[in-house]
């Protein structure tokens, strides 16, 4: 599959190192190619501007900042998006204040709902926002089955992106439903980084025993 990673930082990084070597073909998208080609890590994925990666994918995962997250969007194009499934691993994270961050939505609004709502065409899928970046490839690493949640409104979406988790090696996926349901597992994130602070680590996660 034609996969597009809108981001260079660590969690970009990370998940398209995966998917390339799972056998999907990976553009990068980043605001400055060349700027970014002095520190690639994994030289043999290609860079491409937001809009030149979102144009040529199947299907595009957002791994920014939630603060950035509306603009890197818009950079990489509303048509360019359009009938794609849209991978959201962003979190609404507000760090004015200091460590932790708190939310700059909440409660009635996600980041989630915002991103389909300002790219309706768009077929957006929540998900991998409450893990590290390790986990979100490496889940086996915690050797015990661990759970990840999806939330969109499109089946099909889900399904595709279902199924690259299992490819990943997610063995206990839990679709909460539609988009507003990206509400909760952003607000699990005060509880997460919490436990990051009180463990002294990020590789834990979640498990619903049920």
């Amino acid at each position: 599959m034609e996969i597009a990673v809108l981001g260079t930082g660590s969690v970009g990084r990370t998940v398209s190192a995966r998917l390339d070597e799972l056998g999907h073909t990976v553009t990068i998208g980043t605001r400055d190619p060349e700027a970014t080609l002095t520190r690639a890590d994994h030289p043999q994925l290609p860079l491409a501007t937001y809009a030149d990666a979102a144009a040529r994918a199947e299907l595009v995962v957002l791994a920014v900042s939630g603060e950035v997250a509306l603009d890197v969007l818009a950079l990489a194009g509303a048509d360019n998006l359009a009938g794609k499934a849209l991978v959201d691993i962003s979190n609404p994270l507000d760090f004015s204040a200091g460590f932790p961050p708190t939310l700059l939505v909440k409660d009635t609004d996600s980041l989630g709902e915002q991103i389909q709502r300002a790219f309706p065409e768009a077929r957006v899928v929540k998900t991998l926002n409450t893990l590290t970046a390790s986990l979100m490839v490496h889940p086996e690493t915690l050797g015990s089955s661990s759970t990840v949640f999806v939330s969109g409104d499109d089946p099909s979406a889900k399904g595709m992106v279902t199924g690259l988790l299992a490819a990943m090696g997610h063995d206990d996926v839990i679709d909460l439903g539609g988009i507003e349901t990206a509400r909760g597992t952003e607000m699990l994130m005060p509880v997460w980084l919490r436990l990051m602070q009180a463990l002294g680590t990020g590789e834990f996660n979640f498990k619903i025993v049920r």
